[in-house]
């Protein structure tokens, strides 16, 4: 039975200063800083675990670099289990681990709520500082991309090869529901605007299996960190993806892929799917053509991005006549992704426009085409370009993501709550309310351990191997009995005895 799909986003967000010559790590830097300082405990991230160079092929390859672990950044745990950080020259923040496609989207939109508050934070904070300016985009328009990831658990009992050839046809092609949409392109050698991309990410993709995530991007990424008991679990790492506006793109993503992962692990994902020859060039092909006809070659010929899409939903949906469907989160959520993959699907055959309230690069491209109307703009004209990174402009007074009339799946009420609320029935549950009651004794925290300082030696460090162990339902009363950190590492090692 496949394993409960637990799961999470990384946002690299784009930031910009009214200070042209700002240097962007200090700028990321005052950002959390103005967030973190506003907490009442500043938790440090804890490090101890961090192992970026495993690759789940055995060995690292002598031509692969794993990424940098940056320590001396700025970096703080947040009360909904979440981390909010700088990642390199970004301000980057980490969803806590979620049960179900849209309590993801649901942190995920609270990711967005917490670097607005950190925007306003950092300018009463720093009144004579240029403005900070935050964007929820992947590129800058200059050859540079920064990433939107993912993260999936996974049984490790199933092989990597087998992991990798199942995804490969759907990262090559489901950006046509889950692309955020570009102006122009921008390899380093052929920068213009003579074209409108699908995706913002597809054309930084250069290689289809590796350990990379910021050179020689794989459409499949390596990486083998679990953050759990890697003897019984995977992450699934997935760096090919754009960052979404649209709360339905992010649950098409996000659901979809768990479904896919689902039917691999429970041995049901028929062979029949097309698998691209050339990957690479596929991702560029299809984020190339917003008409949706470009064909690529396939072990069963040229195929679309659709086509190819069609045989994993109508797989899917055979699997859940039978599956039980608690591993996506029970079965409405089950219902609402085939039924929303199903809609994406026929509306974009049908007809592309009809889908420009739920899909980010249809949105913004009605967006461009109105604006270059009114104004007699070539599709050439840079002015364009201002539009496309004002869709993802997080100033709510700025934002054209918030007046392109994209369907709200999350309600604004629900995400306020979740920027301090973990998730209940994961161990981010555990993470976040450690925060909260005792967080004078927290010293350090990462995903799978918190550490405690009990008033005496040593420190205590509390492991969670298990991303469904520690949830609201197994500690709430042990919480609620705890009258300190050291009277909750007592109750726990009393549990556990």
């Amino acid at each position: 039975m496949a394993l409960a799909k637990v799961m999470g986003i990384e946002t690299e967000y784009g930031i910009s200063s009214s200070d042209r010559h700002a240097d962007p790590v200090v700028t990321s830097t005052l950002l959390v800083n103005a967030y973190a300082q506003a907490l009442e405990h500043h938790i440090a991230w804890d490090f101890e675990d961090e192992s970026p160079h495993r690759d789940a092929r055995g060995v690292m390859r002598s031509s692969s670099r794993a990424p940098m672990v940056e320590r001396h950044l700025a970096n703080t745990v947040l009360t909904n289990g979440a981390r909010f950080y700088v990642d390199h020259a970004h301000p980057e923040y980490s969803s806590p681990e979620c049960r179900s496609p849209l309590e993801a989207v649901l942190y995920d939109v609270a990711g967005e709520l917490i670097v607005r508050d950190a925007m306003e934070k950092a300018q009463s904070l720093y009144p004579d500082a240029p403005e900070i300016v935050v964007y929820k985009n992947n590129s800058d328009a200059k050859g540079q991309s920064y990433g939107c990831h993912e993260n999936y658990l996974l049984d490790r009992s199933i092989p990597f090869d087998a992991v990798a050839n199942a995804v490969i046809p759907h990262f090559v092609t489901r950006q046509i529901y889950c692309g955020a949409g570009k102006v122009g392109q921008e390899l380093i050698d052929a920068i213009s605007l003579d074209r409108y991309q699908i995706s913002q990410r597809a054309e930084f993709f250069e290689a289809v299996i590796g350990l990379e995530t910021t050179i020689k991007r794989p459409i499949v990424n390596t990486r083998d960190e679990p953050h759990a008991d890697s003897s019984r679990f995977r992450r699934l790492h997935v760096i090919i993806g754009d960052a979404n506006c649209s709360h339905v793109a992010t649950f098409l993503k996000l659901s979809t892929t768990a479904l896919i992962l689902a039917m691999l692990e429970d041995r049901a994902l028929p062979e029949s799917i097309g698998q691209p020859l050339d990957p690479v060039h596929a991702v560029h092909v299809i984020s190339q053509d917003p008409s949706l006809h470009a064909t690529i070659a396939t072990d069963q010929g040229d195929m679309t991005a659709l086509e190819i899409q069609y045989q994993y939903l109508e797989a899917a949906e055979h699997y859940l006549e039978g599956a039980d469907p608690s591993f996506l989160g029970g079965q409405n959520q089950a219902t609402m992704a085939l039924c929303r993959w199903r809609e994406a699907l026929e509306g974009l055959e049908a007809d592309p426009e009809s889908m420009a309230t739920t899909i980010d690069w249809i949105a913004k491209r009605r967006l461009l085409r109105g604006f270059a109307e009114r104004h007699h703009l070539a599709p050439t004209n840079p002015k364009l370009q201002v539009i496309d990174l004002q869709y993802h402009d997080l100033r709510p007074e700025r934002s054209l993501a918030l007046r392109a009339g994209l369907e709200q799946l999350i309600d604004p009420v629900a995400a306020a709550i979740a920027t301090t609320q973990p998730p209940e029935e994961t161990r981010a549950w555990f993470r976040g309310t450690a925060l909260s009651r005792f967080p004078e004794s927290v010293v350090t925290a990462n995903w799978d351990s918190v550490v405690f300082d009990v008033g005496e030696d040593p420190l205590r460090r509390v492991p969670m191997m298990d991303p469904l162990r520690g949830g609201k339902a197994a500690t709430e009363d042990i919480f609620a009995k705890a009258s300190s950190a050291k009277h909750l590492i007592a109750l726990l090692a009393q549990e556990k005895g």
